[in-house]
Formats: structure tokens, sequence, C-alpha cells
């Protein structure tokens, strides 16, 4: 990982799009600054596609997409995408899975769910189970005394025993039923909202990120930064981001944006 200030000035400037996780890359120990706000803003002004791609639930996505200054979002590690139409006063939503693939899909997390809060002592669902639609997010940090990585991995494990995918963010184990990622659903989302196939994307297209469930976003952008405080995941990371920032969190995303802000300007 190189230090974001090495990223050329050419490569700054062919940057069109901000696709960002959020927990622990724009909020700061859970809080999100006015700093890193105001760096979402300052994007979304100077005419960047800004969109954040997130595990968080679809409760806090249709907030997110309505009152952010954003262009759309991606939830739930990729399980749809909501923009909303300020213009028409309407939401757009996309889903990976049918109507009914959820409802099966939450019979079979039910399950995972009893057998992670049964044998993996200290894990708690996490405090915003109840607004999502795709997913089960195991807390193992967040609201709950912080659980060793022998832990985490069990719960990885009970996951993938089922047949789920699993992924670790810097605060939950997100398990789901499904042939996709956050990069599946943002590409989706770029070719059907924007326009951009892969092939402009890899250019025009920088991600921020923080932990493990970022690294399909790592591996497939070349322009990938992470913030500081990836390096105390870093060993849990096969493909790392080519650029790491100086500052941690919010303020390393707020970095980001700066150096983005004065390549265009």
């Amino acid at each position: 990982m190189k230090p974001l200030s090495q990223l050329p000035l050419a490569a700054a400037r062919s940057i069109r799009v901000v696709l960002t996780d959020i927990d622990d890359t724009v909020t700061t120990e859970g809080l999100l600054t006015a700093k890193a706000y105001g760096a979402l803003e300052e994007l979304h002004r100077a005419g960047f596609i800004v969109i954040p791609v997130t595990g968080r639930p679809a409760g806090w996505c249709d907030h997110i997409a309505r009152m952010w200054p954003v262009d759309a979002v991606v939830g739930e590690n990729g399980a749809f995408y909501f923009r909303y139409d300020r213009q028409r006063k309407k939401m757009q939503q996309h889903f990976w899975a049918s109507p009914e693939e959820l409802k099966q899909n939450r019979i079979r997390l039910d399950a995972i769910e009893k057998e992670v809060l049964a044998t993996v002592p200290g894990s708690a669902l996490a405090s915003d189970q109840a607004y999502r639609l795709a997913d089960l997010a195991v807390d193992f940090c967040e609201d709950v005394p912080a659980l060793p990585e022998t832990e985490v991995d069990r719960i990885v494990a009970i996951f993938e025993k089922a047949g789920a995918q699993a992924k670790v963010s810097s605060i939950h184990v997100n398990g789901w039923f499904g042939a996709y990622n956050k990069l599946s659903m943002a590409k989706t989302l770029l070719a059907d909202v924007f326009g951009m196939d892969w092939e402009q994307a890899k250019n025009a297209v920088v991600y921020a990120g923080d932990s493990p469930n970022d690294e399909p976003m790592f591996e497939a952008f070349p322009l990938s930064v992470g913030v500081a405080n990836i390096q105390a995941l870093a060993h849990r990371l096969t493909h790392k981001p080519a650029y790491i920032t100086e500052n941690h969190s919010g303020d390393g995303f707020a970095e980001l944006a700066s150096l983005l802000l004065k390549a265009k300007g």
C-alpha cells in the first residue's frame, strides 16, 4: 500500500466516481463527523458521482439515499441499490434476489442466528438487524465487548457450513445467501443508472474502505484507497488497497476528498 500522496495527478484527474464504505471509513468511532460529511458534500457539489457501498441495512440506506449528499447507495454488502430521484420524489430500488428468494433465505438465516448465539458466547445480533432485508449481521464489537479473532472466525465458519457467504467488517460478521457482493451490485448500479461499463469504471472510479468485506473492491479497482486504520486488519486481506491515507477513518476519507478536489480544480 503506497501513501495516498503518491497517487499520480493524472490518475486523480481521471476519477469521476467515488465509491466508499461507511463504517470506520466515513465515520469515526461510530460518529459521522462534520468534516467527513462535509467532504461528501464537497465532492457531490463538485460533480463527482458519490456512492456509499456499505454493509448497513435497508432501513439506513433509505435514509442515506434520501438525505445524504450522494447519488445512490449500495447496501447490505450488495443485496440492493437505492437511488432517490429528487426531482420526481421517487425512490428507485433494485434487489439482487426476488421477494420469494428473500423470504426463503430469511428462514435459513434464522437457523444460523440461533446456532451462532447459542455457540459463540458474547456474540449478539447487530442492533440494526431489525432494519435488514437480505442478510444477518452478528455484532462482535460495536455494541458488545470485542470478541477475539478466533471467535469471529467461528462465526464465519457457522455461516459457511450452512452454505452462506460471510464477510467480516470492522464491527460485524455479515452473512447472506446469494452470489453477490459489494462489487457485483456496484457494477450493476454503475451500468444501469450511470451508463458506465466495466472498462470505463476501472479508470474512472476510486474506492475507499477499511476492512475485509471491502476486499472484492480493492481487488477490482486499480484506484483503491484504504484509510489508515486498515492496518489493524491488513493481515486478514489477500488483496489490499493500492493506496493508504495518512489519517484514520473519517479524517482519512476527508484526506482523499481533498486530493480529488484539488486535482479537479
